[in-house]
């Protein structure tokens, strides 16, 4: 005769059970964190496009397959993308369903008493035994003694004592746990209420913080335009120093006009790269810089139809910079012009044309004049600093010194190159997250110090009467458990201190 043995359904309630406990195991928080580490790798590499969208700009333009499959997957946008973030919630939520039930039973056991001592101590991994001359209750007072000068908890239980020490190493471990949470709290508080923004100022010219006036801006769902400091910056000088003889950057500075709102007069500031402008959560970086050629465009009859300082990107270290001077108001045609500013020219028949320098020393304008359609009509967002060329004409190239004038093919116009001057891209930065994050990680770092070197250790000393009874003497049992080494010499210094008190005989 069989039976049929039927296996119970795990069921709805069951199965949400089942996922909630593997959720908030600590082994799926140590997966979650190694995967959320390595998908943090590629924003280290990749440009963003809320740090440096010209950068993304320029991916486009040197891998333009390779761009669009890392603009597929968010790659270029990685900490705002659903997949990262997917793993951060599950993160958070892996941790809080962790570590927070851990620590309410921590904080209740916080006061409690060492566990009674066993009844087979020589089980343990430590065990000492031997016969002492003094009464049960001396020697149970001589062990009470020698650990409560090293701070160990005491419990008396029936002939033995308990002792325990190292409660502190759990509250380590579960500090360390609990400021992980308050760093993901300060990183989530960061991206939902603080913002992120660039704009490119030339010399000379003003910043006033308004939405309008970034030329990138990315900002968290529960942050407001209101949120932005009224402040205008004016940018008065930008100063680079390089090294001589490697041309490497040794120093940059920006001096800047500060005016805020409310008040009358302004105050002189100067910004480094390691030292922003502050106004309470909002920070004013110095990112990068670059020069800005200053061109006058004017058409057949001489009258301008465009004046100022273009900014053009830097390639290189030397600061050999490519940009766009693009003359929609020209008639009977638009103008386009390809331009590449060397700031100190030289020239070689291998090369052509290149920098040797990354200050001005001996500037150079070189330009290719395109005729027909910008395409600026058509409301398809482009790219300032480059020209689409596919509907034009090239009419010309030129090279130009500062105060030379270049007359335009067919009698269309001339355009002058009146000289050079700097921009600076000042990056804006609000988060209400860092200090969040920052305590986060200091007490984190205490959770882990704490951890590591504080040493769990439970003893008991249980005193039993002589086996044999022609003696007198009292059998003491010693043993503990730890696992961190020193258990052995700690409970071999406690055998000597009972040993030695008195003159007893061993």
């Amino acid at each position: 005769m069989s039976y049929e043995i039927k296996t119970p359904e795990l069921g709805t309630v069951g199965l949400l059970r089942w996922l909630w406990r593997q959720l908030t195991s600590m082994r799926t928080a140590l997966i979650l964190l190694l995967l959320l580490g390595v998908a943090s790798i590629p924003g280290s590499i990749i440009p963003q496009r809320n740090q440096d969208p010209t950068r993304v700009q320029q991916y486009f333009v040197n891998n333009p397959t390779l761009a669009k499959v890392f603009d597929r997957f968010s790659l270029f946008n990685l900490y705002s993308s659903t997949w990262f973030s997917a793993i951060y919630l599950l993160l958070f939520i892996s941790l809080i369903g962790c570590v927070l039930p851990r620590t309410w039973e921590h904080f209740k056991n916080i006061r409690a008493l060492p566990p009674l001592t066993p009844k087979n101590l020589v089980r343990l991994e430590e065990f000492r035994k031997f016969e002492s001359r003094k009464s049960a209750e001396e020697i149970l007072v001589i062990a009470r003694a020698h650990f409560g000068k090293r701070r160990y908890r005491i419990r008396d239980c029936d002939a033995s004592v308990a002792v325990e020490k190292g409660f502190i190493r759990e509250t380590g471990n579960l500090l360390f746990h609990l400021s992980l949470i308050g760093i993901l709290i300060g990183v989530s508080t960061g991206a939902l209420g603080g913002m992120r923004g660039s704009a490119i100022v030339n010399e000379g010219e003003s910043f006033i913080n308004v939405a309008t006036s970034y030329d990138s801006l990315s900002a968290g769902r529960f942050f407001r335009l209101s949120d932005l400091p009224p402040v205008t910056l004016k940018v008065l000088k930008f100063t680079a120093v390089y090294d001589p003889l490697t041309n490497a950057p040794l120093d940059y500075s920006l001096i800047l006009d500060v005016t805020e709102s409310g008040k009358l007069e302004s105050r002189r500031v100067e910004v480094k790269v390691n030292k922003p402008l502050t106004f309470g959560a909002t920070r004013i970086y110095l990112q990068a810089n670059g020069f800005s050629p200053k061109v006058t465009v004017r058409d057949n009859t001489g009258k301008i139809v465009l004046s100022g300082a273009i900014p053009f990107l830097p390639q290189d270290a030397n600061l050999t910079s490519i940009g766009a001077i693009k003359v929609p108001d020209l008639i009977p045609t638009q103008l386009g012009i390809v331009g590449s500013f060397l700031p100190t020219a030289e020239r070689d028949k291998i090369r052509g044309g290149f920098s040797s320098y990354p200050e001005a020393l001996n500037p150079r304008l070189l330009m290719s004049a395109w005729l027909g359609d910008l395409g600026l009509d058509k409301g398809v967002p482009q790219s300032v600093y480059r020209i689409n060329t596919a509907k034009m004409n090239r009419i010309g190239l030129q090279s130009l010194a500062p105060g030379e004038l270049w007359e335009l093919p067919s009698d269309i116009g001339s355009i002058t190159f009146d000289g050079v001057t700097h921009w600076v891209n000042l990056q804006i930065v609000r988060d209400p997250g860092k200090p969040f994050a920052l305590f986060g990680a200091i007490f984190a770092i205490l959770g882990l110090l704490i951890s590591l070197f504080a040493r769990r250790r439970r003893i008991w000393i249980r005193t039993v009467i002589g086996e044999n009874t022609s003696s007198s003497g009292i059998i003491v049992e010693i043993a503990g458990l730890s696992r961190s080494p020193g258990l052995s010499q700690e409970i071999d210094e406690l055998v000597k201190v009972l040993n030695e008190k008195r003159g007893d005989d061993e």
